[in-house]
């Protein structure tokens, strides 16, 4: 191999340590983040065990990885002609990735809480109003304004979600801004 063609190799080990690791950042393990990285700088589609050559992972924890990198729509499988076997490419806009991202974490987070007020506000709201303990009843109702409080934060995520899904964001922070 030429030396030239080496210090691209070692150019694209250096980015894709980077990605891995700026994707820990986001809750993202560093291996499945390796795997985005092998994607993001393939010229071409490639396969499982293609992935898993470059990554020195197991097939199986590659598999895993392409599951939650498909997942956010940061990878797209792909059918290559003449191939049986499932090929993958990356989403190579940051932007795309980081909206689609957050979105999903924006809705998972919001789906969590509300499935859980809903089984903890009625216990709540029954303590509340049946209660001769005054101090329970405080308790009780302290509890019920901090849920409250934490609509008022969803509300306010899930229309930053549907901003950035529908493109509205961009509204108020335009995609790229001249130098």
């Amino acid at each position: 191999m030429s030396n030239e063609k080496e210090s691209i190799e070692q150019s694209r080990d250096i980015m894709i340590s980077a990605i891995a690791q700026s994707m820990v950042i986001y809750g993202v393990t560093p291996s499945v983040g390796r795997i985005y990285g092998v994607l993001y700088f393939s010229s071409e589609p490639l396969t499982l065990d293609e992935i898993k050559d470059q990554v020195a992972m197991s097939k199986a924890s590659v598999s895993n990885g392409m599951r939650e990198l498909l997942e956010t729509d940061m990878v797209t499988k792909v059918w290559k002609k003449g191939d049986r076997k499932d090929h993958y490419v990356a989403e190579k806009d940051y932007l795309r990735n980081f909206l689609s991202f957050f979105i999903k974490k924006i809705r998972q987070e919001r789906n969590l809480i509300m499935k859980a007020t809903e089984q903890a506000q009625p216990t709540l709201e029954n303590i509340a109003s049946h209660t001769t303990d005054q101090q329970i009843k405080e308790e009780a109702e302290k509890d019920l304004a901090l849920i409250e409080d934490s609509h008022k934060y969803f509300d306010w995520t899930m229309q930053l979600a549907n901003a950035m899904e529908s493109g509205k964001i961009f509204d108020h922070l335009p995609k790229h801004t001249k130098k």
